[in-house]
């Protein structure tokens, strides 16, 4: 059963992602935000437990980077609901971030005919972020410092994948960034 969980936790993700748009366009804004914050977590954890107990695939890497597309997508139309004046008033971040992931996924899809589903560790530094960002702004309240922190480490990990896809003649996923495809040494991360 722990073999399969990674995975049935993306597939959690991805069956989430319909219910937060009717819970958004109920405006049901306590449900969405506790479903999304349930959701981000689950994000973490899929990828801990794979890494922890050695059950990284083809297949999870996959699920897991429709699960993050979608709940990006998602939680995207929950601000535009829920906080539209936050959106409006930093629109220019938001189409950064957009503009910069639907750039690198377009050119994945171009490249491999798939999500690239590197996973760098910069743009696993990045969804933390973003979660972090999105979970603050519906429990707490808007920091406009996270999301300004959040975009920047996006972007970043957007252009270095890339540069990834660029260099990258065949599809590999669970790459842990552009250091290591360049020939650092091989160590396992501490």
């Amino acid at each position: 059963m722990l073999r399969q969980l990674p995975n049935a936790l993306s597939v959690a993700r991805i069956a989430a992602s319909p219910v937060l748009l009717v819970l958004a366009t109920l405006e049901a804004e306590a449900a969405f935000a506790g479903l999304l914050v349930f959701a981000l977590l689950t994000d973490i954890a899929d990828g801990l437990i794979a890494r922890l107990c050695h059950l990284q695939s083809k297949l999870g890497a996959l699920l897991d980077s429709v699960a993050d597309s979608l709940l990006l997508f998602t939680a995207i139309c929950g601000m535009w609901v829920f906080h539209r004046q936050i959106v409006e008033e930093h629109w220019i971040a938001g189409a950064v971030l957009v503009g910069s992931w639907l750039t690198e996924t377009v050119a994945a899809l171009v490249r491999y005919g798939r999500l690239s589903s590197f996973h760098t560790y910069l743009c696993k530094a990045a969804g933390y972020l973003l979660g972090i960002f999105i979970g603050t702004l519906f429990i707490f309240g808007f920091a406009p410092w996270l999301l300004y922190l959040a975009v920047a480490v996006s972007v970043l990990g957007n252009l270095e994948e890339l540069v990834l896809l660029a260099l990258l003649p065949e599809w590999r996923n669970d790459v842990r960034g552009l250091w290591w495809v360049l020939g650092a040494p091989e160590r396992e991360p501490s």
